[in-house]
């Protein structure tokens, strides 16, 4: 041991603390290592040999379990930097010096900040002064022996764990539905009730595809499913409850499940997050199945092949809301039956689903270039004629196999129902054990502890209330533990088998099953909107195309567009006929509006508007300034012109039939038909009477 010189230790440094740094890497080594710590609290006597009073001796010990590997996180080690900056510091104190800094970075920055304060760093082997150059290059050496220590550790450790995990023998917590045995070999649980859980989980996700849909058939079924307790003294205790979907999830990702054993699914990655105190996380990332660096395939039982568990993962990444155009998103509720798989003709992205406002008709669009860039849509089809075009393909493909599809389907409603009556029947079974148990409990305590034998009655009646509930919540479900149909039914079905069209159309058949059904055969279908026709290409699951065309549907404003042959039809009319006129002519011949029904004449006027039809028989006589129409009919006040009579004798004449009138409205204005006869006939002669005029006397004067 270095003896200290006055060169380096100096009453100077004595006036100030001396800071005792104590440090271990984990918690497991505070617990078991507890000679290395007592050295390190044995400094303090260091320090008091040294010459420092006790009321100058500090000792730090913050950062028990903390990492050396980097200063973040590590308050006291921040403190000692603190201590050591503002000049208080005469001596920082540390067994090694790995227990200050196993980064180069950290125990530079601390020597940097001693030399500055002429601050004296001590550990078991000597007294350094960092301004000295031999202690400066010293302690520097050591610095840096200790973070290649630190990166040689780091390799053997991980060196060690993939030579285990290589072989399988790296073990991992079991998920549920696998346990332990006395070889420490995994084995599923021996426990029926979990197996069968286990076992429904991906018996129903490889009927809907949709992890979701297991939740729900776990809930509506009122059926539960066991966690891992874990801390217990018992490894393997469990607990019953509710199925959550991301349970469902974490399942169908797990290989285990598959029988296999993983090593790297998951890597971790250090990133510095922003703020006033910047602060570094890990993160955990999921590694891609095909980047997984160890994979044994059978290692032990499982519940599905590793074929059945890529299949699933494909259907996962399928199902992603956020997808591209390889992804057709999991099966949804709505009219649109190629849902997920339209592809666009024309750019090749997936097309998405738009309901119109009656909320049954579906639109398929092309719109993500309109979304994001705002740009156009590229096409926008209606999807009702391309449904029933690509199922009538559909069925005639299915023609020869329709009826093993019926068989395949019925046996499948069967074994669910079976399956979900054997999840009830275990957890039945399980609490009548348990109440059993209570109940010999009860029998087998001694009468004298009767303190005992109250806790064990109320025990035993709570399982007995248990079991009773069970059997109350089984009884009201519907009867799952008969076949899905009887005998009779099921020959019905089988007549009915044969006509795969009837079955796909019945009112029992939801849309999300016709749609599960599409995809067991159909992998894509492309749209290209041509100018009158729409091309549809299928691409089957074997990789086989076909391709027809449809007539593309006329747009909504192009059905409503009135017919060419009714506007030359009212143009003729027009003329010499009123808009009712012709309206009834246009009804008479059978015609009707773009927007259905029957013509009137608000509609002729509309179209006379529209199309800018001139009207030679209008109806208002404001219309006709000179008082005469296309069809040669005058207004009452133009025929009171011409037959020198008032307009009231014109109504008069009108009313007993002397002249022609027309009045469409009953308070409307007529329409008079003059001829030169008429005219000869009615005309009266023009009155003349003597008027006095002021001025200048007498006056003749002609009026009327």
């Amino acid at each position: 041991m270095t003896s200290p010189t006055p060169a380096k230790l100096r009453p100077e440094h004595l006036n100030r603390q001396a800071f005792v740094y104590v440090r271990q890497s984990t918690l497991l080594q505070v617990r078991a290592h507890t000679a290395s710590t007592a050295r390190q609290y044995h400094l303090v006597e260091r320090a008091r040999a040294l010459g420092w009073p006790e009321e100058r001796i500090t000792v730090l010990d913050q950062d028990q379990g903390r990492s050396g590997a980097s200063a973040v996180g590590r308050d006291g080690f921040e403190q000692l930097l603190t201590e050591v900056g503002m000049g208080r510091a005469g001596a920082v104190l540390s067994l090694e010096a790995s227990r200050l800094a196993r980064s180069c970075s950290d125990w530079y920055r601390l020597l940097e900040i001693c030399a500055l304060t002429e601050t004296l760093v001590i550990d078991e082997d000597g007294l350094y002064d960092p301004n000295q150059y031999n202690d400066r290059l010293l302690l520097g050496f050591r610095g840096t022996m200790s973070e290649a220590e630190l990166h040689w550790l780091r390799s053997r450790l991980l060196g060690g764990k993939l030579e285990k995990a290589r072989h399988g023998q790296l073990r991992f917590r079991l998920p549920v539905g696998f346990v332990f045995d006395a070889d420490q070999r995994i084995v599923l649980d021996p426990d029926e009730e979990v197996q069968q859980a286990v076992r429904l989980v991906f018996d129903r996700f490889a009927e809907t595809g949709s992890a979701l849909a297991v939740v729900n058939h776990f809930a509506v079924h009122h059926l539960c499913f066991p966690t891992r307790l874990w801390g217990r003294r018992s490894p393997n205790a469990l607990s019953w409850g509710p199925l959550r979907h991301g349970r469902v999830l974490a399942m169908l990702h797990n290989p285990a499940y598959a029988g296999t054993y993983v090593y790297g699914r998951t890597r971790s990655r250090t990133q510095l997050l922003p703020g006033e105190a910047p602060r570094i996380k890990g993160r955990t990332h999921r590694v891609a199945p095909q980047d997984w660096p160890i994979v044994l395939v059978d290692a032990h039982p499982g519940y599905l092949t590793w074929e059945q568990f890529l299949r699933h993962q494909h259907r996962l990444d399928d199902n992603r809301t956020c997808r591209d155009s390889d992804r057709r998103g999991a099966v949804r509720e709505g009219a649109a039956l190629l849902q997920g798989l339209v592809l666009c003709g024309a750019c090749g992205r997936r097309m998405s689903v738009r309901y119109l406002a009656d909320g049954r008709r579906p639109q398929y669009e092309c719109n993500q270039v309109h979304a994001h860039l705002a740009g156009p849509t590229c096409q926008s089809l209606r999807g009702d004629g391309i449904d029933a075009a690509v199922t009538q393909v559909f069925l005639q493909a299915l023609t020869p196999a329709h009826l093993e599809v019926s068989l395949a389907a019925l046996e499948q409603l069967e074994e669910r129902a079976r399956q979900i009556d054997r999840q009830w029947q275990l957890r039945l079974e399980r609490a009548r054990y348990e109440a059993d148990l209570a109940r010999r409990r009860f029998l087998n305590v001694e009468p004298e502890h009767r303190l005992v034998a109250r806790s064990l009655e109320r025990d035993w009646n709570a399982r007995l209330a248990a079991v009773a509930q069970l059997e109350r919540e089984y009884a009201t479900l519907p009867d799952q533990a008969a076949p899905a149909v009887g005998a009779e039914e099921r020959q019905r079905i089988l007549a009915l088998a044969h006509d795969l069209p009837t079955l796909w159309a019945a009112a029992t058949t939801t849309a999300a099953e016709r749609k599960q059904l599409l995809r067991l055969l159909i992998k894509e279908v492309t749209l290209t909107k041509q100018t009158t026709t729409i091309r549809i290409a299928i691409r089957w699951q074997t990789h086989a195309c076909s391709t027809l065309e449809i007539p593309r549907p006329r747009p909504v404003f192009e059905a409503c567009r009135t017919d060419a042959a009714i506007l030359e039809r009212v143009r003729r009319l027009a003329p010499t006929h009123t808009n009712l006129q012709i309206a009834a002519a246009l009804n008479a011949q059978g015609f009707t509006p773009g927007q259905g029904g029957s013509f009137t004449a608000r509609k002729v006027q509309w179209l006379r508007y529209a199309y800018h039809i001139p009207s030679g028989c209008p109806q208002a006589p404001g219309a006709c300034p000179e008082g005469q129409r296309g069809d040669g009919r005058y207004s009452a006040r133009a025929a009171a012109a011409l037959l020198n009579v008032d307009v009231g004798t014109i109504a008069d004449w009108c009313e007993v039939g002397r002249l022609d009138g027309v009045q469409t409205a009953s308070h409307g204005p007529r329409w008079i038909k003059l001829t030169p006869e008429v005219i000869a006939t009615l005309r009266k002669p023009i009155k003349q009477h003597w008027q006095r005029n002021t001025a200048s006397g007498v006056t003749f004067q002609k009026t009327r």
